[in-house]
């Protein structure tokens, strides 16, 4: 009973201080870091109007983001990413490989869940092209951003933006460590018109899982 009462009385100290940190953090800016694994496809058209058959490419992700409180367990939550997105053949001798700068700006609900809260939350995103490769059979290309097709370019061209909408799940501890699920869908066609017969419609597309921590 002496056991027992002492571990009472040590849960009835602890948590109005456990509650205090949590609604602190609840009620101002913080600030976090983010890395994690992406699983990226290029869905859409080939030049003749087919469906692509694409397969799913790993890439990673790493960043920085703020947390905005707007209410109770709401916030506005913008951040900064460099993202790798891309695809490749069935029989993984073609890849795609394609960097982004991204800026997504998600809004967050972030309930209590246990010890920590849940998080979920959607969103815009917008992303420059900074980088990638064609890859064939090992040898690889590098890829221009451009805003157009240009015909005096010899190397894979792909748009320089990209934009859609961001799907998120996770986990926030109350160690502030967190655990998230993310969804992609690319809304750009992100392949430059080659001509008026072109039908090609490139779409980036795709899923992850990250680590994250707040400050």
């Amino acid at each position: 009973m002496k056991k027992l009462a002492m571990a009472a009385a040590i849960g009835l100290i602890s948590f109005p201080a456990l509650a205090q940190n949590m609604t602190v953090n609840a009620g101002r800016t913080t600030f976090g870091i983010r890395a994690g694994v992406n699983f990226q496809n290029i869905n859409g058209k080939n030049m003749d109007g087919g469906d692509l058959e694409n397969h799913v490419l790993t890439g990673f992700n790493a960043g920085v983001n703020a947390e905005v409180p707007i209410g109770t367990g709401f916030y506005v939550q913008p951040g900064l990413l460099y993202s790798q997105k891309g695809a490749q053949s069935e029989n993984k001798v073609n890849k795609v490989h394609l960097s982004y700068v991204e800026l997504p700006v998600n809004l967050v609900y972030k309930p209590i869940l246990g010890s920590g809260n849940m998080v979920l939350g959607f969103g815009p995103y917008a992303a420059l092209g900074v980088g990638g490769n064609v890859e064939t059979n090992g040898n690889k290309t590098k890829v221009e951003f451009v805003s157009d097709y240009e015909p005096s370019t010899p190397a894979p061209q792909f748009k320089k933006f990209d934009a859609g909408a961001n799907f998120l799940a996770g986990y926030e501890f109350v160690s502030r460590l967190s655990f998230q699920l993310n969804a992609q869908l690319g809304l750009v066609n992100i392949n430059p018109e080659i001509s008026t017969n072109d039908k090609s419609k490139l779409k980036n597309t795709g899923f992850g899982v990250s680590l994250g921590y707040r400050f």
